[in-house]
């Protein structure tokens, strides 16, 4: 991605048609419709940093400059855990355990508040469409600040019941000191992982994943090397571990914002809270909320059930969703790319045109396209890992199996999945989040009596637990995406997404 891509220029048409916007616009995020005067920028041409026309781009190519930065960013993020797993495996069997329960107990905080840059990034790129930077900006610092407040108050409450939330999560007497000083020093860093998500949310608005991912990578090589220096030499355990990756939080957010400071300053915002600015963040992130709450109850459903089916099936699956997630980086990234690009289109277009609506069904249609291409190598990939590369993973035979066979559903259903995760992005950009939480409740509520009844029948004798441990796989991967496929390209079928 050029310079021009990823830092927004601050002059030419672009700040012309923002100059009288100043920073005290109404605060409504889905108010981001172009102005009059405006430049139209056109798939394919134009620069949104300067408002003059550039050679004609490949829409494919803007998709994979958006795209590809993403997926090394998402990568990155995960490998903060696998730093500490490895550095604190050294320290014994109970320091890791207490470690993976406190880790396990963070991770599912901070993904239930995705909702801080889902909701941010298409409002900020709708903006950004319409010429409109300093509300662009705008959006972005209340999106600051609402995570800063949440990150405050998941911090405090996270110190008041500390002891019972481990003790709820398998902490027993012989991991739970443990459990509690990672927490304790990690719950630093959580105001500033909040913010991450939000600053990261607004330079994807922006058409900025490069940044992302530079940030992404160097937190990544500072977060090993502290670790490292608190564990061993400085010898502070696996407190040590949790204090290295809060501050390399600190830094994160810290760099994040002056990098977003400068780019902001000469369009006059300042990082002065708004109150109605940060109540339409939390209005759109409330549905957004319950859309992520929803899916993770269907995950956690599956792993009850399959917990109780026995200890071969369980590591089987464990190995399976650790293929399945590795596989969905690409997919999200694909996602993350038709928010940006489906909410600057919408800024950009004259929405009550036709030809203005024609130009996003197009952009949807070609996200739609390239999803499919992504569903089909990625399931090729699956089935490939799980007959060929079990041996990496694990040297139990019948867990090998039982893995195994779980890839080739996981392929089979992998052109689902990357259709299932496209939409979402798409509907995500088009900021039509009060369907995507209600239509992800519907989801739960249809795949909850399969996955039971599975449950049943296996406790009952009707069938086998391997039967029972592939109808699970089955029940998640082509019904439950299967009706998330069904629910969403219903909608995305019709315009009634396509919001001025």
């Amino acid at each position: 991605m050029s310079n021009k891509a990823s830092e927004p220029n601050t002059s030419g048409a672009a700040n012309t048609s923002d100059s009288t916007a100043g920073t005290h616009e109404p605060q409504n995020l889905l108010d981001a419709t172009p102005r009059t005067g405006s430049i139209p920028l056109h798939l394919g041409e134009g620069d949104a940093d300067s408002g003059k026309t550039q050679p004609e781009k490949s829409l494919n190519r803007r998709i994979l400059a958006l795209a590809v930065p993403a997926f090394g960013a998402l990568i990155a993020e995960p490998l903060f855990v696998l730093a500490d797993s490895a550095l604190v495996g050294q320290l014994g069997t109970e320091t890791l355990a207490g470690m993976s329960i406190a880790a396990t107990l963070i991770t599912t905080v901070v993904g239930l508040m995705n909702f801080l840059a889902y909701s941010v990034t298409p409002a900020v790129a709708r903006a950004f469409g319409a010429h409109r930077l300093a509300r662009a900006y705008r959006i972005g610092v209340d999106g600051v600040w609402v995570a800063l407040g949440l990150g405050l108050l998941i911090m405090g409450v996270g110190y008041l019941f500390a002891d019972p939330a481990l003790g709820g999560m398998g902490a027993n007497d012989a991991t739970i000191g443990y459990a509690r000083d990672y927490l304790h020093h990690s719950l630093w860093g959580i105001p500033p992982m909040m913010m991450i998500l939000a600053l990261m949310g607004t330079l994807r608005g922006l058409q900025d994943t490069v940044t992302p991912l530079k940030v992404a990578g160097v937190g990544t090589v500072v977060n090993v090397a502290l670790n490292w220096v608190l564990i061993y030499p400085v010898g502070w355990g696996v407190a040590g571990s949790a204090t290295g990756t809060s501050l390399t939080q600190w830094g994160m957010a810290l760099g994040l914002g002056i990098f977003i400071h400068l780019k902001m300053r000469p369009q006059g915002v300042t990082w002065r809270p708004d109150i109605a600015g940060m109540r339409g963040v939390l209005s759109l992130g409330s549905w957004l909320m319950l859309r992520t709450l929803s899916m993770r109850l269907a995950l956690l459903s599956t792993v009850f059930v399959v917990a109780r089916l026995g200890d071969e099936q369980t590591a089987a699956y464990q190995l399976g969703m650790s293929v399945f997630n590795l596989l969905l980086f690409a997919l999200d990234s694909l996602a993350i790319a038709a928010q940006a690009l489906l909410g600057k289109e919408l800024g950009e277009r004259d929405l009550t045109a036709e030809s203005g609506r024609a130009k996003v069904r197009e952009l949807k249609n070609r996200l739609v396209r390239m999803s499919l291409v992504y569903g089909v190598v990625t399931g090729v990939v699956a089935p490939v890992i799980g007959f060929f590369g079990n041996w990496i993973f694990t040297q139990d035979a019948p867990v090998a199996t039982l893995f195994a066979w779980a890839t080739l559903v996981i392929g089979v259903g992998q052109p689902i999945a990357a259709y299932v995760f496209v939409l979402d992005g798409i509907l995500m950009g088009a900021q039509d989040v009060k369907y995507l939480a209600i239509g992800s409740f519907v989801m739960l509520v249809v795949y909850a009596p399969v996955i039971f009844g599975i449950y049943w029948a296996v406790s009952g004798g009707l069938l086998s637990a391997t039967v029972g441990y592939l109808g699970l796989w089955a029940a998640y991967i082509l019904w439950y995406q299967g009706v998330r496929a069904f629910i969403f390209g219903h909608r995305a079928a019709s315009d009634v997404w396509i919001k001025a």
